[in-house]
């Protein structure tokens, strides 16, 4: 899997993997999302828009980094699920907790706007 970053601002990024976020990507994911707090920044969003499979191992990508960030006083933002991902999130429970945005710009502004929880 690759991921692309962008920096929006000094605590917001967004990331853009590609591919699957699944048992074999999940942990360099993961550590994505920890660099990214590493290095200052407190709120992420994941563009899911190119991820075309998630398994169980990329739901607990999606929750480490909820909880990371909320440590350091930030948030997650998912946006552009396909029908695969939101089925996992809705039958796990997770959409309770990570709304699933339809738009980019809908979960920079939950992400921007909103205290983390």
């Amino acid at each position: 899997m690759r991921t692309t970053i962008e920096r929006v601002s000094f605590e917001l990024v967004i990331l853009r993997p590609i591919g699957r976020l699944d048992v074999e990507s999940a942990p360099s994911t993961r550590q994505l999302i920890f660099d990214q707090i590493n290095r200052g920044v407190k709120n992420v969003v994941i563009d899911l828009a190119h991820v075309d499979f998630m398994d169980s191992s990329g739901l607990s990508v999606l929750v480490t980094g909820m909880k990371a960030l909320a440590r350091v006083g930030g948030k997650i933002g998912i946006c552009n699920a396909n029908p695969q991902i939101r089925t996992a999130l809705h039958l796990t429970m997770l959409d309770q907790v990570l709304t699933p945005h339809k738009s980019l710009e809908a979960a920079l502004h939950t992400v921007q706007q909103s205290p983390a929880s």
